[in-house]
């Protein structure tokens, strides 16, 4: 009997950058089901609500049967249990991003044991993308467009144009 291995791609996807979308497919292609969890995370103060960040990656990732898009505001280790994931996958663009990942592994494992985190490198071309890089570059009138899906690059737009 083979196990269907769940995971959970948590993030705060605030936008969605190309770098996000070619870790879902990779996922995917791993795993059996891949839960994409946009957290809500009210205190970093987003751009876009949750329910439009979740809009954005479902209008984005549909074409991946095996892939669902929730938004969550509990622990994460709450929301694997929750879910009955195997673990959670994270990006690592860099260095930079693994003593951050490592600390947080650690954790999620003092919470709960039997969650397992795994790390996947975005391609190479899209190491450098971060959404706060993008928020920043589009808030001051820059192209995005080689960094984000269409849809995101014009809800980008639409939300800088609606500042005073």
């Amino acid at each position: 009997m083979q196990l269907m291995k769940k995971v959970v791609y948590p993030g705060t996807f605030d936008p969605v950058t190309n770098g996000h979308m070619d870790l879902a497919q990779r996922a995917c292609r791993l795993f059996d089901h891949v839960i994409i969890a946009v957290a809500a995370s009210t205190r970093k103060k987003p751009l876009f609500t949750m329910e439009e960040r979740v809009e954005l990656l479902q209008l984005e990732l549909n074409h991946l049967p095996n892939l669902e898009v929730i938004g969550f505001d509990i622990l994460l280790a709450d929301l694997v249990r929750q879910v009955g994931a195997y673990g959670v996958v994270r990006g690592l663009r860099a260095v930079s991003d693994f003593e951050y990942e490592f600390q947080l592994a650690n954790m999620n494992r003092q919470l709960a044991p039997q969650m397992e985190s795994l790390f996947l490198t975005p391609a190479e071309h899209l190491s450098y993308i971060s959404s706060s890089l993008v928020r920043e570059i589009a808030s001051l009138g820059g192209d995005v467009s080689k960094f984000v899906p269409l849809r995101v690059q014009q809800a980008l737009l639409d939300k800088f144009s609606e500042s005073p």
